[in-house]
């Protein structure tokens, strides 16, 4: 398949102050979390709230720092979540693209929002009181 990238804002929702930055991010339907480089967190002045066990790909782990909240906007979808900050890249793992209603197009090699639901994210819930 390849890898897919696109371009999603970032922003701190605590600190309305603060611009968003628009980033290039790896879409990883492998991967669970955000991710965010260190630079990202300083700029968008994010706290750490955690600090989570994360296994590498080597079989190692290692004590990362979790930020957050961040808010995260593709085309007509707002997600918030929690970040990972490791890595050099964005990455955008499954959780928030499903939280956003996000899929990849593996032929097109695109991140695009949910072409069973395009104007507004749709989730599936076991049962509602």
């Amino acid at each position: 398949m390849g890898l897919v990238f696109s371009k999603i804002q970032l922003k701190n929702p605590v600190n309305p102050n603060l611009s968003p930055i628009e980033v290039e991010a790896l879409a990883d339907t492998g991967a669970v979390h955000l991710c965010i480089p260190e630079h990202i967190q300083i700029q968008l002045q994010l706290t750490e709230i955690d600090r989570k066990e994360v296994t590498l790909a080597d079989g190692s782990r290692k004590l990362i720092p979790y930020v957050g909240p961040i808010e995260i906007r593709f085309k007509n979808r707002i997600g918030f979540a929690g970040a990972l900050v490791m890595g050099e890249q964005v990455l955008l793992g499954a959780i928030p693209m499903e939280d956003m209603d996000l899929v990849v197009i593996p032929s097109l090699r695109i991140l695009d929002v949910n072409p069973s639901s395009p104007n507004i994210a749709t989730s599936i819930i076991k049962s509602f009181l």
